[in-house]
């Protein structure tokens, strides 16, 4: 295993009943289930501080994004707006904006869980096949795929068309509930041995695998998880760096 990566016996027993698995296929969630917290809102919160997006359409978006916390908006909706927010926008500027925030944000404030950074890189280096699916904005997710030996083309997220190196309003795919799977569907080739998810929103996805595990587990999908059989799994968060 990774020196750098310390893990409790507990997490290295879960690392280890994976990897037994010989997966050829693994598909993960990413927030709440890779790392902590909801990137996307976070992404979404520091563009707004500075300025990537004017401060106009921040203000309507801090209050559209209100909306959907008091269950105003729907889930899909609210991440596709989060994306098409940034019309306009270079595409060049939204990566190292998301690269300065995954170091900065989520990497750095210890948000990381440890054995789930262990498990992706000993997959990966056992040959599976790692992706990575999210309704999250394309660019925070891609920016942290290095840490988990994800290649950026096995990224699905949130996304929307570019036109001479601008993102658009034009939306490609938001992968969420059912879309999600239709995701994995039409750009995964093969069967699907294992995937991580910890939400509702990823029941769909989940049900795809031969070993659906629910890491990190929300109360709504910890109740799916019991009625199906599914492995609950509770991650640990990597230590903050100085």
């Amino acid at each position: 295993m990774n020196a750098e990566i310390k893990i409790s016996p507990a997490a290295s027993e879960f690392v280890e009943s994976v990897l037994a698995l010989k997966p050829r296929v693994a598909v993960f969630d990413c927030d709440d289930t890779l790392w902590l917290g909801d990137s996307g809102a976070d992404f979404f919160y520091w563009e707004i501080e500075r300025g990537i997006i004017p401060a106009d359409l921040g203000k309507w978006a801090v209050a559209r994004y209100a909306d959907y916390k008091a269950g105003k908006v729907d889930e899909e909706t609210m991440c596709g707006e989060m994306v098409t927010i940034n019309a306009g926008v270079p595409v060049t500027i939204l990566e190292e904006a998301a690269e300065e925030f995954f170091t900065s944000v989520v990497e750095r404030h210890g948000r990381i869980f440890s054995e789930m950074q262990q498990l992706t890189q000993d997959l990966n280096n056992a040959g599976c096949e790692l992706w990575a699916v999210s309704s999250t904005n394309v660019w925070s997710i891609r920016a942290g795929m290095s840490r988990f030996g994800i290649a950026a083309d096995h990224v699905l997220g949130a996304s929307v068309e570019i036109e001479n190196g601008l993102a658009t309003n034009r939306l490609v795919r938001v992968p969420t509930d059912e879309g999600k799977a239709k995701a994995i569907q039409e750009c995964v080739n093969n069967p699907v041995d294992v995937c991580c998810g910890n939400s509702i929103h990823d029941a769909a996805m989940l049900e795809l695998a031969r070993h659906p595990f629910a890491v990190n587990a929300n109360p709504d999908l910890e109740l799916i998880a019991r009625e199906k059989g599914w492995r609950i799994y509770m991650p640990m968060r990597t230590n903050k760096h100085p």
